[in-house]
C-alpha cells in the first residue's frame, strides 16, 4: 500500500475538521503535515475522480469533502488511491521450471491464491466496514484538542 492511502485519509479528516465552508488548497494541506503539495495533489484528484472530494476552482478554491465521514469508508479511500485490483495475483509459477508437474496437476485452485485471496477479501471488507467517521471518533478520543489545533492552524494561512 502507497503512502498515498494514508496521506489521503488525514486530508480528509483534515479536511472534515476545517468544515464545508471552507475550500483548502493541495498545498495547505501538505504543508500540514510537511508533504510534497505535487504528490498530494494527485491523491486529492483522485479522491475527486471517486467522489469523495469535490474540488473547487478560483481565488478561494481548493478541496472539500463531498459527502459526511459517515458516508466515506477506508475502502473507498483506499480504492480510490490504489485503485480496485487485487493485491495479490497468482501468476501460476506452480507451472513453471523443473518443479512443474503435468497439467492435470493444475485443476484445482493454487492453495497460496486461495490463501492470499481470503485473507484479502477479510481484509477488504474489514475497510469496507469502517467509515471515517469512527475514525474521526477515534482520533477525538486520543487527541481532543486536534480539531481546533488545526482549525486554528489553518485560520492563520
Amino acid at each position: 500500500m502507497s503512502e498515498g492511502v494514508e496521506w489521503a485519509l488525514h486530508s480528509c479528516l483534515n479536511l472534515a475538521w476545517i468544515g464545508p465552508e471552507r475550500a483548502v488548497t493541495a498545498a495547505r494541506l501538505a504543508a500540514y503535515h510537511d508533504l510534497p503539495a505535487a504528490y498530494l495533489n494527485k491523491q486529492l484528484q483522485a479522491l475527486a475522480r471517486a467522489g469523495i472530494v469535490t474540488s473547487v476552482s478560483g481565488p478561494k478554491g481548493g478541496f472539500r469533502l463531498a459527502r459526511g465521514l459517515d458516508r466515506i469508508t477506508l475502502m473507498d479511500v483506499y480504492t480510490a488511491i490504489e485503485g480496485p485490483e487485487e493485491a495479490f495475483r497468482c501468476t501460476e509459477i506452480r507451472r513453471q521450471g523443473p518443479g512443474a508437474g503435468p497439467p492435470r496437476a493444475y485443476a484445482a485452485e493454487c492453495a497460496i491464491a486461495g490463501a492470499m485471496g481470503r485473507a484479502e477479501l477479510a481484509w477488504r471488507r474489514e475497510l469496507a466496514a469502517q467509515t471515517l467517521d469512527d475514525v474521526r471518533r477515534r482520533a477525538e478520543l486520543q487527541a481532543p484538542t486536534a480539531p481546533d489545533r488545526l482549525r486554528s492552524w489553518f485560520a492563520g494561512t
